[in-house]
């Protein structure tokens, strides 16, 4: 799967092949576990997202929701999308996962994974559950005052 037009993480879920939702259900599993209160879960740009409501975040550059973490079933693997590593965040990121003695598959905020026993689930949780919402804003306006 590249995009999906699924218009719930049900929907999402039931088109995916047999193997790859398990694989995506597992990690879904650990960010749910994981995840502060006030974040929504959907669908958005085509992968099951955990965003920040607008009612909650004011209006942002694009009109859509800021996104927290992602995650999507590609053709060929599966991705998180893990905001929050980006930029200041990814150099303690990539030093946590690579002491799990995981191999890290990784671009800006992309993980990329075919197994979730190919990712440190740990570290993934710990990211996860790292901020707030109020937080994740807080760290928002920090990054685009940057740009």
């Amino acid at each position: 799967m590249v995009q999906s037009k699924a218009s719930t993480v049900a929907e999402y879920l039931a088109e995916l092949p047999d193997e790859q939702r398990a694989e995506v259900s597992a990690v879904r599993d650990v960010i749910l576990a994981n995840l502060p209160d006030g974040y929504v879960e959907g669908m958005m740009w085509g992968m099951i997202t955990w965003h920040v409501p607008m009612e909650v975040s004011g209006p942002t550059y694009n009109k859509q929701p800021l996104s927290y973490v992602a995650l999507a079933g590609q053709k060929r693997y599966c991705s998180v999308y893990l905001t929050t590593v980006m930029g200041p965040g990814e150099e303690s990121f990539r030093s946590r996962y690579l002491a799990t003695g995981k191999k890290l598959d990784m671009g800006k905020s992309c993980v990329r994974f075919k197994r979730s026993s190919d990712l440190a689930l740990d570290v993934i949780g710990e990211e996860v559950a790292r901020l707030s919402v109020a937080e994740f804003l807080d760290w928002q306006r920090a990054v685009t005052a940057r740009t």
